[in-house]
C-alpha cells in the first residue's frame, strides 16, 4: 500500500546496528521515514540476548513474533539472564552459505521481525529497512522477517537489486523466493539459487502486505535499467553521491587517486537530477545532504526530499557508543576530525568511507586476521564443481588457497567485527583484546561543528528540526531536545 504522503527526510540506514530501532522509531514519530539497518541482525541479536537484553525491549518483541517456537528456542540458546562473564566472548551464529539449516533462517526472521517491531511501536509514523544487496545469503530471510513485523520500504543499495521486486511480491503472499547466488567463475545461467519457501516454517501464517521498494543508485544508467526493466515494482530511488558514508559506487572510468589515495570521482559520476524526474518516480538525493538548504534545492528540482546518514549518526538514539560520540563529537567541533574514502579498507572491493580524529585508539593495523561472521564473503566455483566461499579480509593464506589474488588481501579490514565494535557488540578475543571499531562517515562530518553550535549532544529531534528549518532560522541555535522515551505509547 503505498503512503498518502512521501516523506521529506529519510534517516539513513547505517552500519551494522548503528540505526537501530531507537533511532528509526525516534524519526518515524516525528513524521519521517525511520530506517534500521538490516545488516547482521541476527548476530546483533543473539549477542544482545547474550548481554542480559537490560531493559526487557528484544524479549518484548519476541514475544510477538508469531511463527511457533522459535523465540523460544533462541531464548534457550542465546538469553544470558545475568549477562556475560568479563572473560566470555560471544556464542557465534554458524555462518550462512548457499544452504542453511531453517533454524538458522527462523532466527534471521526472528531478529528482522524484533528490529521492525520495536521501531513502529508506539506510533504511526513509516519504518524502512536498508539491506546490501552484496549481503545475499540472509537477505530473503531478512526481508521475510521485517515483513511480518509490517516493515513499509526496503532500501538497498551495495548492487544492483534487480531481483528484490519478485522476491517482496512472493514473501507477501508467503510464496517461495529465490535469487540467484553470485558466484565468481560460473557463468550468469549457472549461478546456484538462495530460495526460502514460508510454508516450511508454518502453515497458517498472517496476511502481508508489500512493502514499497527503493533502490539506491548512483548513476542514471542504473536507475532508468531498473525502472524500465522491473516496472510498477520499483516505487522510487534514493540518488546517493560519493561524500555519503560507508560504501560509495566507484569512479567510472580509468581509476584515478589524488595525494591521499582516495579514488577521484569525476563528471560521469555526477547525476543529471533532470533525467532521474523524467523516469516519473519519487525519488531522494543523498550524500553531503545535511543542511536544510539542501533540502529546499533537492525539492525544487523536483525530489520528494532528502536522505541524511551521518547528522542522525551521531545523535543521542543511534547505537554508535557514547564513548564514540563523545570522542568524534570533541574532535569534530576543534576541526579535528577526517573522513577518508579508502578504497581497499572494505573486501567488498567498494570504495569506503572511514573516519580519522585523534582520539580514535583502534589498533586494527595488530589484528589477527580472522573470519568468524563472514557477511561480506564471496561465493565461488571451486575446481571440484561446488561452491566455496572467501573474503578478502581473512587470512591470507586461506584466501589465496581458495584462488582468491594475493594483491585483494592489502589493505583489507575486517568490516563485521568492526562495525558490530562500534555499536558495543565487539567481540572478546584468545589474547584479552576486543575488537576494535572502525567508524564510517559521510563528508558532512567535517562541518558537523557548525551544526553542534556549541553543543557536545544533540537528539535525533534536533535534526529534524535543523533540516525542516525555514531560512531565517536555520543557523540559530536551538535547544537540545529532551531523550525519547523508550516505553512504547
Amino acid at each position: 500500500m503505498k503512503p498518502a504522503s512521501l516523506p521529506p527526510i529519510i534517516q539513513g540506514g547505517m552500519g551494522v546496528a548503528v540505526s537501530g530501532w531507537r533511532l528509526a522509531r525516534a524519526v518515524s514519530r516525528r513524521g519521517q521515514l525511520g530506517v534500521v539497518s538490516g545488516t547482521c541482525l541476527d548476530t546483533v541479536l543473539v549477542r544482545r540476548l547474550q548481554d542480559g537484553d537490560r531493559d526487557g525491549a528484544l524479549r518484548r518483541a519476541m514475544d510477538a513474533f508469531p511463527m511457533p517456537g522459535v523465540a523460544a528456542r533462541a531464548l534457550t540458546r542465546y538469553f544470558r539472564p545475568p549477562g556475560r562473564a568479563p572473560d566470555e566472548p560471544y556464542q557465534l551464529l554458524p555462518l550462512y552459505r548457499q544452504s542453511a539449516s531453517k533454524e538458522r533462517e527462523a532466527l534471521t526472521m526472528l531478529a528482522a521481525f524484533s528490529e521492525v517491531y520495536l521501531a513502529k511501536e508506539g506510533h504511526q509514523g513509516l519504518v524502512g529497512i536498508n539491506l546490501l544487496t552484496k549481503v545475499q545469503r540472509p537477505n530473503i530471510a531478512t526481508l521475510y522477517g521485517a515483513m511480518l513485523a509490517g516493515v513499509d520500504y526496503v532500501l538497498m543499495g551495495a548492487g544492483i537489486p534487480r531481483e528484490i521486486p519478485a522476491v517482496l511480491d512472493a514473501l507477501a503472499g508467503h510464496r517461495t523466493a529465490s535469487l540467484k547466488l553470485d558466484a565468481v567463475g560460473l557463468p550468469p545461467g549457472e549461478a546456484p539459487e538462495i530460495t526460502l519457501n514460508p510454508g516450511d516454517y508454518w502453515r497458517d501464517p498472517p496476511p502481508l502486505e508489500r512493502p514499497m521498494f527503493l533502490p539506491i543508485v548512483a548513476s542514471n544508467s542504473l536507475a532508468a535499467m531498473l525502472a524500465h526493466k522491473l516496472g510498477a515494482g520499483v516505487d522510487g530511488f534514493v540518488i546517493e553521491g560519493p561524500t555519503a558514508g560507508g560504501h560509495n559506487a566507484p569512479p567510472r572510468g580509468t581509476p584515478q587517486f589524488n595525494a591521499r589515495g582516495e579514488p577521484v570521482y569525476g563528471s560521469r559520476d555526477e547525476v543529471d537530477v533532470d533525467r532521474i524526474r523524467e523516469l516519473g518516480l519519487p525519488f531522494w538525493l543523498a550524500g553531503g545532504m545535511g543542511h536544510p538548504e539542501h533540502l529546499r534545492r533537492a525539492r525544487a528540482a523536483g525530489a520528494a526530499g532528502i536522505q541524511v546518514g551521518t547528522l542522525f549518526a551521531y545523535c543521542e538514539e543511534s547505537g554508535v557508543t557514547a564513548s564514540l560520540k563523545a570522542s568524534v563529537l570533541a574532535s569534530a567541533a576543534r576541526g579535528e576530525v577526517d573522513v577518508i574514502t579508502d578504497p581497499a579498507a572494505s573486501p567488498t572491493g567498494y570504495p569506503f568511507k572511514v573516519v580519522e580524529w585523534p582520539g580514535n585508539t583502534s589498533v586494527d593495523e595488530l589484528r589477527e586476521r580472522i573470519c568468524d561472521l563472514g557477511y561480506l564473503r564471496v561465493a565461488y566455483a571451486r575446481p571440484d564443481g561446488k561452491i566455496g566461499y572467501r573474503c578478502a579480509s581473512e587470512p591470507v593464506d586461506a584466501y589465496v588457497a581458495k584462488g582468491g589474488d594475493v594483491n585483494d588481501t592489502v589493505g583489507r579490514r575486517c568490516l563485521c567485527n568492526a562495525l558490530l565494535a562500534n555499536v558495543g557488540l565487539a567481540q572478546l578475543r584468545a589474547n584479552g583484546e576486543h575488537e576494535s571499531p572502525l567508524l564510517t562517515s559521510g563528508d558532512d562530518l567535517k562541518t558537523i561543528a557548525g551544526f553542534l553550535n556549541g553543543r557536545s549532544q544533540y537528539f535525533a529531534d534536533d535534526v529534524i528540526d535543523y533540516l525542516l528549518a525555514e531560512p531565517a532560522t536555520a543557523a540559530a541555535e536551538r535547544p537540545v531536545s529532551s531523550p525519547v522515551d523508550d516505553r512504547p505509547a
